[in-house]
């Protein structure tokens, strides 16, 4: 069964006879009578069932349908849209997880937007729902921080010609910023002790500092997470090492030219390294541990990550991985997201962020309202590619999406306001006075109205929060449509009353679905 776009076609229509030709060897048309002389809607919402062209069914809704619709939202109020399709099963949502060896980019912009969101969906369809950051403060990342911190710290004591900069360092002004602050806290103090210990001082200021930054800057952008998870803690724990000694006594590896190595073929991968022949793990073993500790140790039901497209190669090894070690893989679900390009005046705006020019999330909010950046990052599926338009996402008028969509929730502020001023209060309405709205434009926001559950588990089902964003411009839209055809005052008291109960309808699914996705919802505009 599916919802046709023609409304005249019905409320729902079914293939069944189309598809059960060949199993009756009966033309469909036939199937079809045969179903709709034997159907009985007793009991349901339908009122009817017609046969069209060559078999289809098409099914009507009662009038009763849409006074219940309207009697769900008003009873369920900010619960409208919540259900128990998730039946409670704990999820992990790992999304962002930026290195904090540098300022967020806009790629963590996106990401930050659809796993925030992603989140709501899933926790609005029942399920318990945790948001994770999980912080590389071990490994190359770091080491590689290290390097570049303690480069710029000596180049203030020995000049830059003395002291080359690594070539593949970090050359954000943030680096110089912290080593500069390092130097005034501690002075050349550190200039001529061993390379270790200096790099040590450095990170062991610097990190902290960089992890507290990637907090504040996600605060200001209405992420809040459950848990941050350090790396480091793998390590001191002994995780890592067990990892490797498990995959080694469960025959999923082999030694090779000195190192390491996991039978990936065995496991729909390919083989890669998981020790090198200096003795230190690939940046893959944490992360096995890391999820191993999400589903067994922690024992989460379904572990979703949120990882940029580049990651493409990486599923297939982690989940390789953990089948040999035991773990059902198919609790693990990865949401690859395609690259952001920002546009301003039609360009594209190219900016590297090795050479520290990137456009950061903070640039970004500092440019952009937070209630654009949310809703424009959720308006295309993860697997899509998108361009950001940075003039579209400021502008105040209906071309701007977010701005449409809380102008239509002002819009019914504004409307009960002044009706208030003249003496007219919202009020219940008996089912006679419901039963007034019988507008095609009122049916069709009614409708539209009883989708908002079903969008949602379906949002929750294929990970795709983009369903919510397009749900709310297309009620935008039906509701700007409805108040231009149905008036209300000058109206008969009845169908006044009646008009006024579907406008508040509309004002609280509104208010649910820019409250889900973490935007304002202004009474005024």
């Amino acid at each position: 069964m599916e919802v046709p776009a023609d409304h005249a076609h019905g409320d729902w229509a079914a293939n069944a006879a189309m598809v059960s030709a060949r199993t009756f060897r009966m033309a469909p048309r036939k199937i079809a009578e045969a179903i709709v002389q034997n159907l009985s809607l007793d009991g349901t919402f339908f009122s009817r069932c017609e046969i069209a062209g060559p078999g289809f069914l098409n099914f009507f809704y009662r009038h009763e349908f849409y006074r219940a619709v309207l009697r769900d939202i008003r009873q369920s109020g900010k619960n409208y849209g919540r259900s128990n399709f998730g039946r409670g099963k704990r999820v992990l949502v790992e999304f962002v997880s930026a290195n904090p060896t540098g300022p967020m980019h806009i790629g963590n912009a996106r990401g930050g937007a659809i796993g925030d969101c992603l989140a709501s969906v899933l926790d609005a369809a029942g399920y318990q729902v945790q948001r994770e950051f999980y912080i590389n403060d071990a490994g190359n990342q770091v080491n590689k921080f290290g390097l570049s911190l303690e480069a710029r710290y000596l180049q203030i004591y020995k000049g830059e010609e003395a002291v080359p900069f690594p070539e593949d360092g970090y050359k954000g002004a943030d680096i110089t910023k912290h080593a500069k602050n390092f130097a005034k806290l501690h002075g050349d103090k550190y200039v001529n002790v061993s390379p270790e210990e200096r790099r040590k001082a450095l990170i062991d200021y610097a990190l902290p500092l960089n992890i507290q930054g990637l907090q504040d800057d996600l605060l200001k952008y209405r992420i809040r997470y459950d848990n941050w998870f350090r790396e480091s803690t793998l390590h001191q724990s002994g995780a890592v090492k067990r990892v490797i000694e498990r995959l080694k006594a469960n025959g999923a590896t082999y030694e090779k030219d000195g190192a390491l190595w996991f039978k990936g073929e065995a496991y729909g991968s390919e083989d890669f390294v998981l020790v090198r022949a200096n003795g230190i793990p690939t940046y893959v073993v944490p992360d096995i541990a890391y999820h191993y500790n999400k589903l067994m140790v922690r024992k989460f039901d379904k572990a979703i990550d949120v990882l940029g497209a580049d990651h493409h190669g990486y599923v297939p090894r982690l989940k390789g991985a953990l089948q040999a070690l035991g773990v059902d893989s198919s609790k693990l679900d990865v949401l690859l997201m395609q690259m952001v390009r920002l546009v301003r005046g039609g360009e594209i705006i190219k900016a590297s962020k090795r050479s520290g020019k990137a456009i950061t999330l903070v640039t970004l909010l500092d440019e952009v309202p937070v209630d654009a950046a949310r809703f424009l990052f959720n308006l295309r599926e993860p697997n899509s590619e998108m361009d950001f338009d940075l003039d579209l996402a400021v502008q105040q008028d209906n071309q701007n999406p977010v701005y449409y969509v809380q102008y239509a929730y002002a819009r019914i502020c504004s409307l009960f306001k002044t009706l208030a001023a003249d003496g007219t209060e919202l009020r219940d309405c008996s089912e006679e006075e419901l039963a007034l709205l019988t507008a095609p434009e009122e049916l069709e926001l009614i409708r539209h109205l009883s989708e908002y559950t079903g969008e949602m588990i379906e949002a929750a089902k294929n990970y795709d929060p983009a369903r919510i964003t397009r749900y709310a411009l297309t009620l935008a839209s039906l509701f700007h449509k409805f108040y231009t055809a149905c008036h209300i005052r000058g109206e008969a008291s009845s169908l006044a009353a009646a008009r006024l109960y579907l406008c508040d309808c509309v004002r609280t699914v509104l208010h649910n679905v820019l409250s889900l996705l973490k935007i304002t919802a202004p009474e005024s505009m």
